[in-house]
């Protein structure tokens, strides 16, 4: 049994993205599951993903690392707009080919005050990771 209890589903995780960010009128529907400590996101292709060379972007990666760090501090402890991203350090492990990118994050530890997670990124199979990330979120202090 998991020591991590989950509050908000996809369908939530997903609204709670398009109230944080509404500028441009994007439709979020980047969350696909959610269990108890981990997260599973997915970015759809869109081929301004790419890079010279044909490989999917550095910052696309990170920023779908630490929109899975996000999500995954909201998906623990409720609607928590104020998180902030502490730390985020990315390691590249190859080139992403063109596709769907696909993120599972799982919590590392959960606390009052930071949430640290493990990011893993692929393009094209779980067993080929295109990025890996540790990523810390600040949560916001009551005042």
């Amino acid at each position: 049994m998991s020591k991590y209890q989950v509050l908000l589903g996809p369908a939530e995780l997903n609204a709670a993205l398009a109230q944080a960010f509404p500028q441009g009128g994007r439709k979020f529907d980047l969350v696909r599951e959610v269990t108890p400590g981990k997260v599973r996101l997915i970015q759809a292709y869109d081929p301004a993903m790419l890079r010279p060379g044909g490989l999917i972007s550095g910052p696309t990666l990170m920023s779908l690392a630490d929109t899975a760090g996000y999500v995954i501090v909201m998906a623990h402890v409720g609607v928590e707009f104020m998180a902030v991203t502490s730390a985020l350090n990315m390691s590249f492990l190859r080139g992403a080919k063109p596709g769907d990118i696909q993120a599972e994050a799982e919590l590392l530890s959960l606390g009052r005050r930071n949430v640290v997670c493990d990011v893993r990124l692929w393009t094209e199979s779980p067993e080929r990771l295109a990025a890996q990330a540790i990523v810390t979120y600040a949560r916001a202090m009551p005042a």
